[in-house]
């Protein structure tokens, strides 16, 4: 089963990104990999390396991805953090290998600069990158206790999003 007429490169990743989201890392393996795209594992090695090279592939196609969304939005820091909290709902899997060394850091520094960009527009420029760590931080250890069903003294979850990304644009502007 050569890999050149069963499968493509494209298909290899989005397969893994699947499984990732199916099974969590641990399910993200070759075999698994190659069983979906309908080859043997073997025959993968001659599109990716090894599975560190999967995971690699798998988190930049994600980040990728996030950043095509982000893109899409206007870039507007509320926009913005709607969106990325949409995205690790859908993709919670995927969201956590952002934070993983597998992520490729030009993949990030991407969807980084879009995010300095709208902190910036309130902030300042001169304060933009502070003003994006801010309101990266805490839109993901929002979003990593939310996906955690970290928030159990009740109340509406979207309203606490919202109230907290209020008050970041009031303290940004301020």
């Amino acid at each position: 089963m050569p890999t050149p007429d069963r499968t493509s490169y494209a298909e290899i990743v989005e397969a893994g990104r699947a499984l990732l989201e199916e099974s969590g890392p641990a399910g993200l393996t070759m075999q698994r990999v190659a069983e979906r795209v309908g080859v043997r594992a073997p025959s993968l090695y001659k599109r990716v390396r090894d599975r560190d090279a999967l995971v690699a592939a798998v988190a930049e196609a994600t980040v990728d991805d996030l950043m095509g969304r982000l893109e899409a939005s206007g870039n507007t820091l509320d926009r913005l953090a709607r969106l990325y909290r949409a995205f690790a709902h859908e993709r919670p899997e995927g969201f956590r290998l952002l934070f993983a060394t597998a992520a490729p850091q030009e993949a990030l520094d991407r969807v980084g600069s879009t995010i300095v960009r709208a902190a910036g527009s309130l902030a300042g420029e001169e304060h933009a990158l502070e003003a994006a760590r801010l309101v990266t931080a805490w839109a993901t250890g929002f979003v990593q206790m939310e996906l955690a069903g970290a928030f159990r003294m009740g109340g509406d979850i979207d309203e606490a999003f919202e109230f907290g990304l209020a008050a970041l644009r009031r303290g940004l502007a301020g």
